[in-house]
């Protein structure tokens, strides 16, 4: 059976976890659910042999796992990121339930690199973190006791993915079921699932969102609409609108090019200079930075 499940793009990030055996645990729980590919970000202690002693007979896993110094990094070709998050937020994130979750996964996994993002042991992902994902969520554990072992929340996310991809098997990837709308961080809007073959153009990648985000601070900087010093939430709303959205890779291209566009008619605006004088300069600065160095 497993091999008819389609896994391959799914990756585990593990965020600086500070135990090696918790490493070696979710190593194990992967395996179990079938999942083979393991990031560790910044993690305080590995290789350990604590960790391959926990992990028994995933020592594969561990053996393959890519170590990455930053969460970018290993998100970086994701076209769908989704963190765990025990907490509520000051600003509110579209917010999944773990079969909610592992339906999208199920529904992108085909055309997209997934991302299930897992913070430390003590204090989760911070809110810088939990803002490069485009869904948090969240184990509706007791609140009597709600903190889960970080093993145990991979396996309790691996396993509603497993079932969610076995529930699929033999059925057309294009189909979308209104079952599995995701609801929104407040419970009322809805994300109807768009499966991977309903679309003609991938998702943005990780590495391209951040690209976007940074031109889209800057433009709004040198328009005076944004103030760095007093950000307030800008940013972060921005984030969550287009994290929301959802663009591919042709959207954030158009994106990108219409925030181009703007960048030269401000440079004319501040410099006071002609459309004609703005390309004749460009056209130097291509011609120069073309020129083979000596």
């Amino acid at each position: 059976m497993s091999d008819k499940l389609d896994l391959h793009n799914i990756r585990i990030v593990l965020v600086n976890t500070s135990h090696p055996g918790n490493i070696g645990a979710t190593a194990r729980a992967m395996k179990n659910m079938g999942l083979r590919h393991l990031y560790l970000v910044d993690p305080e202690d590995y290789p350990s042999a604590v960790a391959t002693g926990r992990a028994v007979s995933a020592v594969d896993i561990l053996e393959s796992a890519v170590v990455t110094s930053t969460l970018e990094e290993a998100i970086v070709d994701c076209g769908l990121v989704v963190g765990a998050s025990a907490r509520s937020r000051r600003v509110p994130w579209p917010l999944l339930s773990p079969p909610q979750c592992a339906e999208k996964v199920a529904a992108e996994c085909h055309n997209n690199k997934v991302a299930l993002v897992f913070g430390r042991e003590d204090a989760g992902l911070t809110n810088e973190e939990l803002q490069l994902c485009h869904y948090h969520v969240n184990i509706p554990a007791d609140e009597e006791y709600s903190s889960l072992n970080l093993a145990a929340a991979v396996m309790v996310i691996s396993y509603e993915v497993r079932m969610a991809l076995l529930r699929r098997v033999g059925e057309p990837l294009a189909r979308t079921d209104s079952s599995h709308d995701v609801a929104s961080a407040q419970g009322q809007a809805e994300d109807v699932v768009v499966a991977g073959l309903d679309w003609d153009v991938p998702r943005a990648t990780g590495q391209q969102l951040e690209s976007f985000y940074t031109h889209l601070e800057q433009v709004m900087i040198d328009l005076n609409f944004h103030d760095p010093e007093n950000p307030r939430l800008l940013m972060m709303r921005m984030r969550r609108l287009f994290g929301r959205i959802r663009p591919d890779q042709m959207e954030i291209s158009i994106l990108r090019g219409l925030m181009s566009h703007i960048d030269m008619l401000n440079e004319r605006a501040t410099r006071n200079i002609t459309v004609e004088q703005q390309r004749k300069e460009r056209k130097n600065q291509n011609l120069s930075q073309s020129e083979p160095q000596v």
